[in-house]
């Protein structure tokens, strides 16, 4: 076998074609073009909306450097001219904290509209919790995470993890997967930062199309245990119109520990697994009435989770002398069993993966020295996660509609073809023994089917 590198009219990356064509059918593209819009300035070639674009489609299919852009400029024969990595740069330094902000106001335009076809073809999908689900709840879980830098960044930081970097926190919507709103924040940022959740958190309902925001569930760890995040959730419950549930990691502290030695052997029930099944070493019981909750919004519980810890697990004083590891959660759903709202609160685990996803299409790794720089690369990677999560959700079905970004890139993004001219079209052929190769060509058509935004 030889090896050359004088082939012509093949395409790599050829299934990444469809994220680029997703965009431009829901609207994406045009609603960042009107977001970078400014009257001193047009583009000879290059319009910032679909530059934006394309490094969102760049990092859904893997890319992690700027420099990966040549990969789309590779596909010009089919998408057209690409912008090239110096004015990506340029484009990425153009966005000012006003043009982030436009750029959310246009993806939740644009979600409205994918939302509008989901319900078209049976709904937006529910959020799946011990082998049922919630119905219409719309469920967002926020978590934080750090991101480890290797050189010095504008306001990178050590982190209370002993690294240096970011520590920024995100909003997911567990139905969807979507990832809908986000801060980037210095390595020292707290955890449990309130001012930070709400500001997130108030970002993500925005996100969320107004009839959808009637019910919703907010998730949260431990981090959220706070009288300032709690007060402002129950406050969004108030809003006319809207039922808006919590369940928030709860502190187990000196009065938690008490009301645990006081709670009488009788109150303890099985917990559940994932799957609805009893689980084995796992109890749940309530400590509401044990505890004094008055400086607490009205109708919050606290719910207790206890199991038999697995070896190596470091347990507090009190654990080890009981010899069971406790969790708490505070929850204002005052309807179905302890087992079944623990199990939800324990769901929001989920969100691990998630972040895990994120961090494989853009999160990772921040590419400039400049903060703002780094604030509208992450806006792209929550772009970037839009565009896989609306790829299952519109063009795919069976197990491709629930694989993960990096099963998808090797089973659909990736795969090539070739590109044929004739009758004045061009044919994208891909490989017909391409084991998925039936499912891509569905995809391409569902993309294309997608009606125009109004």
């Amino acid at each position: 076998m030889s090896v050359t590198g004088d082939g012509g009219a093949v395409i790599a990356h050829a299934g990444s074609i469809g994220l680029r064509m997703l965009a431009e059918n829901t609207g994406l593209t045009g609603a960042l073009l009107t977001a970078m819009a400014r009257r001193s300035f047009i583009p000879s070639v290059h319009d910032r909306g679909q530059v934006l674009t394309d490094v969102a489609v760049m990092l859904a299919d893997g890319g992690e450097a700027i420099s990966d852009i040549d990969v789309l400029r590779h596909q010009g024969q089919v998408l057209g001219p690409v912008a090239s990595a110096p004015t990506v740069w340029r484009a990425l330094d153009e966005v000012t904290d006003a043009r982030r902000r436009k750029i959310q106001a246009a993806r939740a335009r644009v979600r409205r509209h994918v939302w509008a076809q989901l319900t078209a073809a049976g709904g937006v999908p529910a959020s799946k919790v011990a082998g049922t689900d919630l119905g219409s709840t719309v469920v967002l879980d926020v978590d934080a995470t750090i991101v480890v830098t290797h050189s010095e960044k504008e306001l990178a930081s050590p982190t209370f993890k002993r690294t240096f970097g970011y520590h920024p926190i995100g909003v997911w919507c567990d139905n969807t997967g979507e990832f809908l709103a986000a801060a980037l924040r210095t390595g020292r940022a707290g955890s449990n930062t309130a001012v930070d959740h709400i500001q997130v958190l108030g970002e993500a309902i925005t996100q969320i199309p107004m009839p959808y925001r009637r019910n919703l569930l907010i998730r949260c760890d431990g981090a959220g245990a706070s009288h300032q995040l709690l007060d402002w959730l129950h406050a969004q419950g108030q809003v006319r119109g809207r039922t808006l549930h919590y369940s928030v990691g709860f502190t187990i502290g000196e009065k938690v520990r008490a009301a645990i030695t006081e709670l009488p052997a009788g109150l303890w029930s099985p917990a559940l697994t994932a799957e609805g099944e009893v689980r084995e070493g796992g109890d749940v019981a309530e400590l509401t009435g044990l505890l004094d909750l008055t400086s607490w919004p009205a109708g919050m519980r606290v719910i207790l989770r206890r199991e038999r810890p697995h070896p190596g697990a470091q347990l507090s004083l009190f654990e080890a002398h009981d010899g069971w590891r406790y969790q708490a959660f505070a929850t204002n759903t005052t309807s179905g069993t302890l087992q079944f709202l623990e199990a939800r609160h324990r769901a929001h685990a989920r969100v691990e993966d998630r972040i895990r996803h994120a961090k494989d299409s853009g999160l990772g790794r921040f590419p400039s020295r400049e903060f703002a720089i780094n604030q509208t690369w992450l806006a792209l990677t929550m772009i970037a996660a839009d565009l896989v999560a609306w790829l299952k959700m519109l063009a795919l079905d069976g197990d491709l509609a629930k694989a993960e970004p990096k099963a998808l890139r090797y089973r659909l993004l990736h795969v090539p073809a070739r590109l044929v001219h004739g009758a004045r079209r061009r044919r994208l052929r891909l490989p017909k023994t391409w084991p998925w190769v039936e499912h891509l060509v569905a995809a391409f058509a569902r993309i294309a089917a997608i009606p125009p935004p109004h």
